[in-house]
């Protein structure tokens, strides 16, 4: 056995041990990174440089300000302006409600861009509201937490930024754009599926529709919405850059969720920014650690031999896509968004490139399965805070997501096999040229 093979052992087989036993992810990639450059006789010093050219990037400057902006805005106030805002546009419908979540998680997402932020905040308010209407706290649940994953594609979306700067070159604003549709596609699959259940549950319809009050909803969610507007149009209208753009949406989500929507005090704030440290902390300790273990799968040429490992299997374009997925899928159920982007990326994207796949396309695709991760056993965050918030036992709500893991799954092929639900809109805005 080679020592390059034996090193490329050491490396994957301790991070593998370490996340079955449930060591912090940043403290696996970190230690096993460790290991694997002492079998190779490198200068631990090089770990270090390593990890501080992981994150000494002006690209990811804008990941702190999303993740402000977003804790601002997501307790600021809004939440309640774009459930209304929701109903007013698909609350008519079987399941309304259930349908109100889906929309809602939309807006949300487009503004908190996480997954988790969105379990939380809406989750605390429509989850009770369902189940007070007649509607199935496991049903309620369930929905709250797959609609959730739309944040992950809707921008601004932090992890897009994450993969823009791994996989090197790809516009943030190409990444933006292509997010839109896909977004919609998995809305509307699970309101297909919610639609399906509704009548088969005999769940109740809200109100008519009325353009008038859609329209007023409309106007007072509109302070809410620009601050998308602000950052979309502006990357991709090329008047600043994603990090600009980012800091300018904090000082407006500053303003609104203060000045005009007051559901922040200035007491309210310092405890946002609290938060913000929390998860900015996690956040940089990953890139900075994936950054030295992406360094050691390069010079163990891992990527090179991952990919030829999976064209041997096959050479048809269509079982190396489904490979991928499932690759993706099974890393979404024990490990965390952020690691899985920051370590896949540099071996698969080679492999999504050779069959065709673009860059962007690709991007979406791994946001989407790690989405997916995120509701799934045994590292599932969002299933837990979805668990937690609705109070019920964790086996009973992914029993009732079970349904939606299916729709999810249609979702996600169809962006895997039609390029153009994730290129169209990037490429007639002019932010990506293929």
């Amino acid at each position: 056995m080679s020592a390059e093979t034996i090193s490329t052992i050491i490396l994957l087989g301790s991070f593998l041990l370490m996340i079955f036993l449930r060591f912090p992810i940043a403290y696996a990639v970190g230690l096993s990174t460790v290991l694997c450059m002492l079998s190779m006789g490198q200068p631990l010093v090089t770990l270090v440089q390593q990890m501080v050219k992981g994150v000494w990037s002006f690209s990811l400057m804008a990941v702190p300000f999303f993740i402000t902006m977003g804790v601002l805005m997501g307790t600021g106030g809004i939440s309640d302006k774009l459930i209304a805002l929701a109903n007013s546009l698909v609350g008519w419908m079987r399941g309304g409600l259930a349908m109100v979540n889906i929309v809602a998680s939309y807006f949300f997402g487009g503004i908190s861009g996480s997954a988790s932020a969105d379990t939380a905040s809406l989750g605390s308010i429509l989850i009770p509201m369902m189940v007070d209407q007649g509607y199935d706290a496991d049903f309620s649940t369930a929905v709250t937490i797959t609609s959730s994953c739309e944040g992950l594609l809707v921008p601004p979306s932090h992890n897009m930024v994450i993969f823009a700067t791994t996989a090197g070159g790809i516009s943030v604003g190409a990444l933006f754009m292509a997010g839109y549709i896909p977004g919609a596609i998995l809305a509307i699959a699970l309101m297909v599926g919610s639609y399906i259940i509704s009548v088969k549950r005999s769940y109740p319809k809200g109100e008519k529709f009325s353009i008038k009050n859609f329209v007023k909803q409309l106007g007072t969610s509109f302070w809410a919405l620009a601050a998308i507007l602000i950052v979309v149009v502006g990357v991709v209208g090329g008047v600043f850059t994603a990090t600009e753009s980012a800091a300018i949406a904090v000082i407006y989500s500053l303003f609104v969720s203060v000045f005009i929507y007051r559901g922040l005090n200035w007491k309210g704030v310092w405890k946002a920014l609290e938060s913000c440290i929390d998860t900015l902390a996690i956040v940089l300790i990953l890139i900075a650690t994936s950054a030295a273990f992406g360094n050691c799968l390069t010079l163990l040429h891992v990527p090179l031999k991952a990919a030829n490992l999976i064209t041997s299997i096959s050479s048809n374009p269509i079982v190396i896509a489904l490979l991928l997925n499932l690759i993706l899928l099974v890393l979404g159920m024990i490990m965390d968004m952020a690691p899985i982007i920051l370590i896949a990326t540099p071996i698969l994207l080679p492999v999504a490139q050779s069959i065709g796949i673009h860059p962007v396309q690709f991007g979406i695709m791994i946001v989407l399965n790690c989405g997916i991760g995120l509701l799934t056993p045994p590292v599932g965050a969002v299933l837990f805070i979805g668990s937690a918030v609705a109070k019920l036992p964790m086996e009973k709500v992914v029993k009732a997501t079970l349904p939606f893991y299916i729709c999810m799954l249609i979702a996600l092929l169809l962006i895997t096999f039609i390029p153009q639900i994730s290129l169209w809109l990037p490429t007639i805005t002019g932010a990506l040229r293929l």
